[in-house]
């Protein structure tokens, strides 16, 4: 317990001097600008390429938004727990990580933008699984990461199909226990898991039919003090959707 506080508040150190230090050099710079924690490895959406250039579709949908709206930002890539972090203590101001909208996390302060993508979440198996089915999960262990909405639809399920489920801190990790035959599946979103196995060449294929209905990731403030800021991601959200840009940046990363 001691060891967890420890870390916890080390993580927390760690993100205030990092936004606390960019927030005076914004307003040594003059004029507002807007702190967005992201996370660090969530491909398609977030990622460092071969070029060790920060990338990705949120990446790209925030210059394209925050240019159309005419405001300056800094993007913090902190990793997602910190990054949530820093938006709850004010250390920074908003969130765009692929956060699945849901009412659990409105319900526990977040306010969310418009959705900006509607993900579906998908169950993965081994490159030579027979899997084919929810009802071929009986009596197996499904892999899911710690707070994401896969692991809620892992969990929405187990009862009915008969599986269990194992938290893991990370997606590769996750992965790697369902290659190596601990678990029988694993439960992630749809997009990231394509393109991880793709990518990666990850020994793990997606059966058809074992998706959810899938729901939108949305921009996320956690103080009311920045809704300007989500008013005009929403209203830069809706120009790029109708000049095209929306568009091309999608496929830029998913085609």
């Amino acid at each position: 317990m001691k060891k967890t506080l420890s870390v916890l508040l080390a993580v927390m150190m760690a993100v205030c001097a990092f936004a606390g230090g960019n927030k005076e050099k914004a307003a040594e710079a003059g004029g507002k600008v807007w702190i967005v924690a992201t996370d660090t490895v969530f491909r398609p959406f977030e990622y460092t390429n071969e070029k060790n250039q920060f990338v990705g579709i949120d990446v790209d949908l925030l210059a394209a938004i925050a240019e159309d709206q005419g405001f300056k930002y800094e993007l913090q890539s902190l990793g997602w727990d910190a990054g949530v972090a820093a938006v709850q203590v004010g250390q920074a101001d908003a969130l765009i990580a692929g956060a699945t909208i849901k009412q659990s996390r409105i319900d526990s302060g977040w306010i969310f933008s418009e959705g900006y993508y509607n993900a579906t979440q998908t169950f993965v198996v081994a490159k030579d699984s027979k899997i084919a089915s929810f009802e071929d999960l009986k009596g197996k262990n499904v892999a899911v990461k710690n707070g994401t909405a896969g692991a809620d639809f892992a969990n929405s399920l187990k009862a009915k199909y008969g599986f269990t489920v194992t938290v893991f801190e990370d997606s590769p990790t996750m992965y790697q226990d369902v290659i190596n035959g601990n678990s029988a599946a694993c439960c992630e979103d749809t997009p990231i898991m394509a393109d991880n196995i793709k990518t990666a060449g990850l020994a793990l294929k997606i059966p058809a039919g074992m998706e959810s209905e899938g729901a939108p990731y949305g921009f996320a403030i956690m103080d009311k003090k920045n809704q300007e800021l989500l008013d005009m991601f929403n209203a830069g959200l809706k120009n790029i959707k109708a000049n095209g840009k929306y568009q091309q940046i999608l496929d830029k990363y998913l085609k």
